[in-house]
């Protein structure tokens, strides 16, 4: 009997970790030590460490993450949109914090709000799209290295422009709708779906994929940084279920990545947006991304690709933090009354000794 004993005391300390997956802004993976006895791991952790979570409440629990993300960080979004497409030689604004106070005192605070339709309709296909790619291409890929986190994150980010794309056109004509007056004298659109109907009218299809080429360029990358930063602080900081700290660590993890993310690209965005952006008023500027880069630089020095940076790097950190969260308590109080069923054993992760 001691022999048993000694051997399932081993077993237990041998026994591998699992990553759980949470569905919100970016892949939250908690490294959780799987238990024969869950009774024994408080309640909160329970939900977390829960690897049959369905797939129902997964999406549902993105898209309540992602919409508080969009609620947080939609003010900012609309100031970065209106720095990046202002006019340098009649300047509106002469900074983030200016264009801020601009906004609400000349279009009260509903003006920061103005397209925040277009992604909230985009929002429950993006999640699909980005959580269901991702997650398969990890199980496609087979070894969650961090290599692998890019090249999902990447292929996830490729697949979700066919949305994004449609949707940030039409969330940046709202933005610019009426900028500087207190109430619009004349609406071009309604609202976000009004937009993207009058465009396609005009335009066509293409049209309504303006900027398509640059947002691929933009989201590609951006996504794979995203994972990759993810993974690798959530590893560095060790995330582990009896940590107390466990939540700011992973609120920390993922306001990082959402800035690394946007680092890496950002240049890539200044362009889609003035290429978006073009035509607004009836006159059109550039003639395709290498005409927009080029004459933009002409004009306005390299300084144009930062145009908007702090209201985009204030906004990363909270919006994120905000999905995360949501995430977290829709998770816990939906599957409260549940019975968690047991997981099963994944392979087993190293974790590193130092990043």
């Amino acid at each position: 009997m001691d022999h048993v004993a000694a051997t399932r005391s081993r077993t237990e300390l041998l026994r591998p970790t699992i990553r759980t997956r949470l569905t919100s802004g970016a892949a939250l993976w908690l490294r959780l030590p799987v238990h024969p006895n869950l009774s024994s791991i408080p309640r909160p952790f329970q939900v977390l460490n829960c690897c049959r979570t369905s797939m129902a409440m997964d999406f549902l629990a993105g898209c309540a993450g992602g919409a508080a993300g969009v609620l947080v960080g939609h003010p900012f979004d609309t100031v970065k949109v209106r720095l990046q497409v202002q006019n340098s030689a009649k300047p509106l604004y002469r900074g983030t914090f200016h264009c801020f106070q601009s906004i609400i005192r000349q279009e009260t605070a509903f003006g920061l709000y103005k397209g925040i339709g277009s992604p909230m309709m985009g929002l429950t296909f993006i999640n699909a799209l980005v959580f269901g790619v991702q997650g398969n291409a990890i199980r496609l890929l087979e070894n969650d290295t961090p290599l692998n986190q890019f090249l999902a994150g990447s292929a996830a980010g490729a697949m979700q422009c066919v949305i994004c794309c449609p949707m940030e056109l039409a969330k940046t004509r709202m933005q610019l709708q009426g900028t500087g007056e207190y109430k619009s004298k004349s609406k071009n659109y309604k609202n976000s779906l009004d937009c993207l109907v009058k465009i396609h009218r005009k335009e066509g299809l293409r049209g309504v994929n303006r900027g398509m080429v640059t947002t691929f360029l933009r989201e590609t990358p951006s996504f794979g940084f995203y994972f990759l930063t993810y993974d690798c602080l959530t590893r560095y900081l060790s995330c582990e279920p009896n940590d107390i700290y466990i939540i700011p660590k992973l609120l920390l993890a993922g306001g990082m990545s959402g800035i690394v993310s946007w680092l890496s690209t950002y240049p890539i965005d200044v362009i889609k947006s003035r290429l978006q952006a073009d035509g607004v008023g009836g006159v059109n500027n550039y003639n395709g991304i290498l005409d927009c880069i080029k004459k933009s630089y002409e004009v306005e020095g390299w300084r144009v690709f930062t145009r908007g940076l702090t209201s985009t790097l204030l906004r990363a950190f909270p919006v994120n933090a905000a999905t995360f969260a949501t995430v977290t308590l829709f998770l816990m109080y939906v599957r409260a009354g549940e019975n968690i069923p047991e997981c099963e054993a994944g392979p087993a992760i190293q974790q590193p000794s130092s990043m």
